[in-house]
C-alpha cells in the first residue's frame, strides 16, 4: 500500500475470496481481466464507487466480458495493439511479428487484438524425414509410465524458431533397467534428459546408472507454459515417429458443457507431447521476449 498527494494506492492479487470482499475503493484497475471469474467481478463492482478501468489479451473466444461488460452502456472500449505501445522491446516486437508465420491464431490475439478462435488441435506441426543442417540438439524429454501409460522418449532439436522432435521410445511395461538399457542401445552418452518430476526415484536411479538426467520445472502454470513455448514455435514431427504424430494429432483443448474451448488441454494423448513441454519449459526461457537455450 503507498501513499501519493494524498490517495491511497493498494496492490492486491484476487486469489483468496476474501481478498476481493475487503475495503471499498473509488478507482479499480484490474490487469488480466479474463483470468477472473465474473463472480470476482461483480464482487469488484460492488466495492468500487468512482470507475474501473481493465485490460486483458482477448485469448478466450466465448468470455463474460464480452457479454457483460463491453456491451454496457456506459463502457467505454479501447482496442489497442503492441504498435500502440512505444515502450516495447525490439526483440519482443519481432517475437510478436513471427506469430504471423508461426500461429494464426495467436497473431490474431496478440498481433491484431482480436478474438481467439478456438482450434480443437492444441498444436500446429509437419513432419520431415532427415534432421536439416544446422539445427542443434536441445536435450530429450522422458516421460515415465508403465502398466496403463506408455514411457515417451523423445529428442528436441532446434534452428531458429523451428523445432525438430522425434521419438525413441513409447512401450509400456518398462522398469527403470529396461530404460537404461534402451537409453545405453541409443548411445545418447552424456546429452541432457529433462524427465517429469513426479518420480524423483527414477530419477535418482537414472541419475545413477551415469545418464545425465534433470527433473522437469514444474509451477501452477507450467502446462500451459509450456504449450505457450511450443506454439511459439514451428514444429516438425520425424514422418517415422507414429505414436508421437498420433498424439500431436489428438492433443486437443478441453470443451465446457456448452461446448465452448477451456484454456487448458484434455488430459489425454499426452505421453511423447508431455516429454517435449519438459524439455521446452527447462531449456527454453523468455528473456526480454526472446527465447534463449539455457
Amino acid at each position: 500500500m503507498y501513499t501519493l498527494w494524498g490517495n491511497t494506492i493498494e496492490f492486491i492479487s484476487v486469489d483468496q475470496p476474501q481478498k476481493i470482499r475487503g475495503r471499498k475503493r473509488h478507482i479499480c484497475f484490474i490487469n488480466e481481466a479474463n483470468e477472473l471469474t465474473i463472480e470476482d467481478w461483480r464482487q469488484l463492482i460492488l466495492r468500487t464507487t468512482k470507475r474501473i478501468i481493465i485490460d486483458y489479451n482477448p485469448s478466450d473466444e466465448f468470455h463474460w466480458i464480452y457479454d457483460e461488460v463491453i456491451p454496457r452502456d456506459d463502457a467505454v472500449f479501447f482496442q489497442t495493439t503492441y504498435l500502440d505501445n512505444p515502450f516495447l522491446d525490439q526483440e519482443l516486437v519481432q517475437e510478436i511479428e513471427r506469430l504471423k508465420d508461426t500461429d494464426e491464431n495467436y497473431w490474431r490475439i496478440y498481433g491484431l487484438g482480436e478474438k481467439g478462435v478456438s482450434k480443437e488441435t492444441v498444436f500446429q506441426h509437419s513432419t520431415y524425414d532427415k534432421l536439416p543442417e544446422g539445427v542443434k540438439l536441445v536435450a530429450y524429454g522422458l516421460d515415465w509410465g508403465f502398466a496403463n501409460d506408455p514411457t515417451a522418449f523423445v529428442s528436441v532439436y532446434r534452428r531458429g524458431d523451428e523445432l525438430y522432435l522425434d521419438q525413441h521410445i513409447y512401450s509400456g511395461g518398462l522398469t527403470n533397467d529396461d530404460i537404461a538399457e534402451k537409453l545405453t542401445a541409443l548411445d545418447i552418452g552424456r546429452a541432457e534428459i529433462v524427465a517429469d518430476s513426479a518420480e524423483p526415484k527414477s530419477i535418482e536411479d537414472l541419475h545413477r546408472k551415469r545418464f545425465f538426467i534433470k527433473p522437469a520445472k514444474k509451477g501452477p502454470d507450467s502446462i500451459r507454459a509450456g504449450i505457450d513455448i511450443m506454439r511459439r514455435q514451428k514444429l516438425f514431427i520425424q514422418e517415422g515417429a507414429l505414436d508421437m504424430l498420433k498424439e500431436f494429432r489428438n492433443y486437443k483443448w478441453a470443451v465446457d458443457k456448452n461446448g465452448r474451448a477451456l484454456n487448458k488441454p484434455v488430459d489425454d494423448w499426452n505421453h511423447a507431447v508431455d516429454a517435449v513441454r519438459y524439455v521446452c519449459l527447462n531449456k527454453m526461457s523468455k528473456k526480454s521476449g526472446k527465447y534463449h537455450i539455457t
